[in-house]
């Protein structure tokens, strides 16, 4: 399969766009940031038939709805939630079904060096079993510890 130019690509895509908006009434916006390949995958092929999944360039995005919201202005609507990772999700069936098929699919993920978490965290108030070694390890956190008998000992409990 011989991959088409830029232009090409762009156009196809303010295409397909404009087909979808014009051919499903309803819309879902997803945010997509920690979805790995394979489970986007198997979100595709569960809403196959149901619902569409499109995902691209945010500024593309944009420019495809301001382009045709002179046939729909309700679209405006639509423009301040694509902000970082998104994509649509189109539909002409029942929302809470798509709903729950998308999160079927939402599975825990690991935490990364400088990934937000979606959730609170907190580091209870104890003697831990770590050497004092490892103390650089709450000083760069900014968490109290001191040093009792060979052992951290976290002062207050941590709330991120």
């Amino acid at each position: 399969m011989v991959k088409e130019d830029k232009a090409t690509w762009k156009s196809n895509y303010f295409v397909k766009l404009t087909n979808l908006l014009d051919e499903f009434p309803r819309i879902f916006i997803v945010n997509v940031d920690n979805v790995g390949s394979k489970q986007m995958q198997n979100i595709r092929a569960q809403l196959r038939g149901d619902a569409t999944l499109l995902l691209g360039k945010n500024t593309m995005m944009r420019k495809a709805i301001r382009g045709h919201m002179d046939s729909n202005p309700n679209l405006e609507k639509l423009l301040p939630a694509i902000r970082q990772n998104v994509g649509f999700v189109f539909t002409d069936g029942d929302l809470t079904e798509v709903r729950d098929k998308i999160l079927a699919n939402k599975v825990p993920a690991a935490a990364r060096a400088g990934a937000l978490a979606p959730v609170s965290c907190t580091v209870p108030a104890q003697v831990t079993p770590l050497g004092p070694e490892k103390t650089s390890f709450f000083q760069a956190l900014q968490i109290p510890t001191k040093i009792p008998r060979g052992n951290i000992e976290i002062l207050a409990d941590y709330v991120e």
